[in-house]
């Protein structure tokens, strides 16, 4: 049913910066990490998942490059906030970014995924400490999952690109889903 369909998925990676989305935005496209540098602006690949076609941008996560993020909404099936699980000291801005995001006009109908990445480093806060730190409990007008997730092995980025790919087909299928989902995935 989504023939004709898949080359207008569109997702956005935002989240501060250092979180890893670029790293993440890479190991989906050619499954491998590669070497990185703080965004400046965007980078834009495709990604194939599920017999699907995802035109990823990921967006710089500095303060002075967040203002633009919302140039990139319009159109937008699908949101990724990426979160640094080590990161405690920036808990309060991230989740003060990703109200601003989940908020914003263009994206009333965006699914949301929040990957909890670095989940390698010792002492990183696991997904559900991270929903709890977020407060996505709070966010009522989206549908929702937040995935632990490393971005230099790559786990647990394909069962986040999974969710996404139910959500949308989902939508465009005409298949009824709950208005949210509120699991933390370990």
């Amino acid at each position: 049913m989504l023939d004709g369909l898949a080359d207008s998925i569109r997702i956005v990676i935002v989240g501060l910066n250092n979180a890893g989305k670029t790293t993440i935005l890479y190991n989906l496209h050619l499954g491998q990490v590669v070497l990185t540098q703080p965004t400046i602006g965007s980078n834009v690949e495709e990604v194939k998942h599920e017999n699907l076609t995802f035109q990823v941008w990921d967006l710089g996560g500095q303060e002075s490059l967040r203002s633009n993020w919302s140039t990139y909404f319009e159109e937008a099936d699908a949101i990724i906030f990426v979160v640094d699980s080590n990161d405690q000291d920036n808990m309060v801005l991230a989740k003060m970014e990703l109200f601003n995001v989940v908020l914003h006009e263009d994206l009333k109908h965006a699914c949301l995924l929040v990957l909890a990445n670095k989940q390698d480093i010792q002492g990183s806060r696991n997904s559900g400490e991270i929903a709890q730190d977020l407060s996505l409990h709070k966010i009522l007008t989206h549908e929702w999952q937040i995935q632990s997730c490393c971005a230099l092995t790559g786990e647990g980025l394909r069962e986040g690109m999974t969710w996404i790919a139910g959500r949308i087909r989902a939508r465009r299928g005409g298949e009824v889903s709950l208005p949210r989902t509120q699991q933390a995935v370990s």
